[in-house]
């Protein structure tokens, strides 16, 4: 009785001729996709191991900087303590999407599960979690997060447990909307109707339709998180050494960035490329799949 149904024909050839024709989806979806292939085989193609130190060959530039100065054997140069930059910002990639997607998956289950029964049952439920929503948005993330972490101590299962509880907001927000007005629609009065289970009827009726909206929120979630983890990081509160993460390598290259800015470019740059990738993909998917196709 769902409202989604498998696109086949000329439905299936006009999504897919959205898909081909969103550029920005179809770079993001590539830059992603690199980046994620470059995270998991990362053993494969780091050249030299992440945590190794070289003293002697510490702060080499590399050719496009310095060819004077470089090292073959060192694409990217080093970093202040002779560690390989590249396989540093290689590895750092494992780190900025697991956390992105840990801490998405975490307040997106929150969220959704808040959203969809506000929604759906309104009244008291309603009530409730509009209070947790006004509650959570009174707290600024960034200051919370650093609170808690200075408490308990910086570490990835910290900061992706203190995100993942301080990021569910947005979720919850949209969720909340999107199911008051699937609540009301004639395939959900139908299942109603035949006596469907409550739990049927949101599992099988109600949350298949709200993917679209998921997947954009869940897109922005997920690049605010590794935004937010490289800020802590760069504060020292976040991911600690020697993890080669990239907000931790911005903060570590910020001693030395007068003399040698290009410590700091390169993993500054990465965060760029992932957020706004994500972000695109969002867009891109928001653009594919909504009704009116939009470009």
């Amino acid at each position: 009785m769902s409202d989604i149904t498998a696109p086949t024909g000329p439905k299936l050839r006009k999504k897919r001729g959205r898909i081909l024709g969103n550029s920005g989806l179809i770079v993001a979806a590539t830059v992603l996709g690199l980046i994620t292939l470059m995270a998991i085989f990362a053993p494969f193609i780091a050249p030299h191991d992440p945590y190794a130190q070289t003293l002697d060959d510490r702060l080499i530039p590399p050719a496009f900087i310095d060819a004077e100065m470089a090292d073959p054997r060192y694409l990217l140069g080093t970093d202040n303590l002779g560690r390989d930059y590249l396989s540093r910002l290689i590895y750092g990639a494992r780190i900025s999407l697991l956390i992105g997607l840990l801490t998405m998956l975490v307040s997106g289950v929150i969220g959704t599960v808040l959203g969809v029964a506000a929604g759906y049952f309104g009244g008291r439920v309603d009530t409730v979690v509009s209070f947790l929503i006004t509650t959570r948005l009174s707290l600024p993330v960034v200051m919370v997060a650093l609170a808690v972490v200075a408490v308990a101590g910086g570490s990835l299962q910290v900061v992706v447990l203190v995100l993942g509880l301080l990021l569910w907001d947005r979720f919850a927000v949209v969720m909340r909307s999107a199911t008051m007005q699937l609540r009301n629609l004639e395939y959900v009065a139908a299942a109603q109707s035949v006596g469907c289970s409550t739990p049927r009827i949101l599992v099988g009726e109600i949350l298949p339709n709200l993917i679209p909206a998921l997947v954009v929120v869940a897109s922005y979630e997920m690049a605010q998180a590794i935004l937010l983890e490289a800020a802590l990081s760069f504060l020292g509160l976040g991911v600690q050494p020697p993890l080669p993460s990239w907000g931790l390598m911005v903060a570590e290259a910020k001693e030395v960035m007068l003399f040698d800015p290009w410590v700091i470019l390169l993993p500054g740059l990465a965060i760029c490329v992932l957020v706004l990738a994500i972000n695109m993909l969002g867009d891109g998917i928001r653009d594919v799949t909504a009704p009116e196709g939009r470009s």
